[in-house]
């Protein structure tokens, strides 16, 4: 029922910024619960960031709490990741997701983007 696209990946250097994008197609954007995961090579799939379908409830993980922001624009129904302070150990493909339900870390939600790389240079 939602297609999911990131943009904004790219190379950085260890403490600078990214902004990652998720653009949600259909007309149901607002309904999702979204969230951010992550993938490193070799290493099973981090769950990072989600925000409630209002955008009034944020949760993160303890890795990225204090460096990592995400926002939505439902009018737009577009989901942002602000990562500031990058580390080397953020590098990962960055995953969008939706779900109905709450996202938490625990759980599978059943749309998906493609992925965008992030890799951050020490």
């Amino acid at each position: 029922q939602v297609q999911l696209v990131e943009t904004g990946g790219g190379l950085v250097q260890a403490g600078g910024s990214l902004r990652l994008s998720c653009a949600a197609s259909g007309r149901t954007f607002s309904r999702y619960n979204m969230g951010w995961f992550r993938q490193a090579p070799g290493k099973e799939r981090e769950f990072v960031a989600a925000i409630s379908s209002s955008g009034g409830s944020t949760y993160y993980a303890s890795s990225v709490k204090g460096r990592f922001t995400t926002s939505r624009d439902n009018a737009k129904n577009t989901m942002y990741l602000q990562m500031n302070s990058l580390k080397p150990e953020d590098t990962a493909v960055y995953y969008c997701a939706a779900d109905l339900r709450a996202i938490a870390v625990h759980t599978s939600p059943p749309y998906w983007g493609q992925g965008t790389q992030v890799t951050v240079s020490s």
